[in-house]
């Protein structure tokens, strides 16, 4: 703190004896743990709840609440939170985001790549500026061995989208929402693999008046 670090209530902040130098102008919350040998840059943000174990933290990071980093790199102006975990392996490069709820493991975001919402990215490499949409998965266990995604720069991945590795979505593609891709992307192709849409005019409304005699004709039934 005589060195210019702002924690807020140092009585419920826990700093571990092993851990590295903390850089002038950074601010800590509350109810943050920062444990083993981590170190953190100049101009760091760590919100309430945080916990950091074995995390290198670069310059001007912002660390959202009740976020978890276990053995991971965080580049420079990079994002992450609120209720991120960043496993063993995670690496952010400079102004990499990850977001609400979305889960690291073993995964390098490269310059600029974000992952804003709920995902999960196991074993994978996501390129400069890539895009997960909300929902993504890599599906990277058989249930025996362990496989790698690889998203090339600029790609832009749909949500709800699970990518069953090993498997590479070239530079600069599109996969549609929805979609699960077991084979490679071309690089600048369009990857889908949803089934046709069919709407059924009126079908809802039968569906109910169905549903409405069912419940009389029951109703009746008893009453008797």
């Amino acid at each position: 703190m005589r060195g210019g670090v702002t924690i807020v209530d140092p009585s419920t902040t826990f700093i571990g004896a092993d851990v590295g130098p903390i850089g002038t102008d950074c601010w800590i919350a509350p109810s943050t743990h920062i444990r083993g040998t981590t170190t953190i840059g100049k101009g760091v943000r760590i919100d309430t709840g945080v916990v950091l174990r074995d995390v290198h933290i670069s310059d001007d990071v912002l660390i959202k609440p009740h976020s978890v980093l276990t053995n991971a790199i965080i580049g420079e102006r990079a994002r992450v939170g609120p209720f991120s975990h960043c496993r063993p392996g995670t690496r952010l490069d400079e102004d990499a985001r990850v977001g609400n709820f979305v889960e690291t493991k073993k995964t390098h975001l490269m310059a600029g790549a974000k992952a804003n919402h709920h995902a999960y990215l196991g074993d994978a490499s996501i390129g400069a500026n890539a895009n997960i949409g909300a929902g993504t998965i890599t599906c990277n266990y058989d249930g025996v061995n362990k496989y790698r995604t690889t998203i090339e720069a600029n790609a832009f991945i749909g949500s709800d989208t699970q990518l069953v590795a090993p498997v590479t979505v070239g530079r600069d593609a599109y996969v549609g929402s929805g979609t699960t891709v077991t084979k490679d992307v071309p690089r600048s192709a369009l990857a889908l693999s949803r089934t046709k849409q069919i709407n059924i005019e009126g079908w809802a409304d039968r569906f109910r008046e169905a549903q409405k005699k069912r419940k009389n004709r029951a109703s009746t039934k008893s009453d008797s």
